[in-house]
């Protein structure tokens, strides 16, 4: 069975989550995500746009949250964004200091993932990360460098 779609056990549905890492930020953090444009750089930009992240899930039904090699730490969950299912792939790295120095996020499937892009595009637009995120305008750009390729 496909991760994204989860046990369906409602037992295992938390809402109550939150990571120690985001918590200790490095100031110079960085983040990677499928749902972005770019690299975020910066504790604050990340903790902004996790933040609101954070409040799409429905719930999240973890596989997986623990360690992952030395120095790193790494959270495999299933959840729902707005009816849809969706799978998320979490791996963070630690500095010397022990601070999260570096985020990578994945997402799956695509349908979701183009989801979760819309509707951070949404809340971000006209702010300092909206670049980050899918638009209407970026999607339709898209189309017409693959409609002329």
């Amino acid at each position: 069975m496909s991760t994204y779609l989860g046990s369906g056990d409602k037992v295992l549905r938390r809402t109550d989550y939150r990571p120690e890492w985001l918590d200790r930020l490095a100031e110079d953090v960085t983040m990677e995500a499928s749902v972005l444009n770019g690299i975020v750089q910066g504790a604050t930009a990340v903790r902004e746009i996790l933040g609101h992240a954070r409040t799409l899930y429905d719930y999240q039904e973890f596989n997986y949250v623990g360690a992952y090699g030395e120095g790193a730490f790494a959270e495999d969950y299933s959840s729902r964004v707005h009816g849809e299912p969706i799978g998320s792939l979490v791996v963070v790295r630690f500095n010397e200091a022990g601070l999260t120095q570096h985020i990578v996020i994945n997402h799956r499937p695509l349908k979701a993932v183009l989801l979760w892009a819309r509707l951070m595009g949404e809340h971000f637009a006209d702010t300092a990360y909206a670049d980050y995120f899918l638009t209407p305008a970026t999607v339709q750009e898209l189309l017409a460098t693959e409609a002329g390729a």
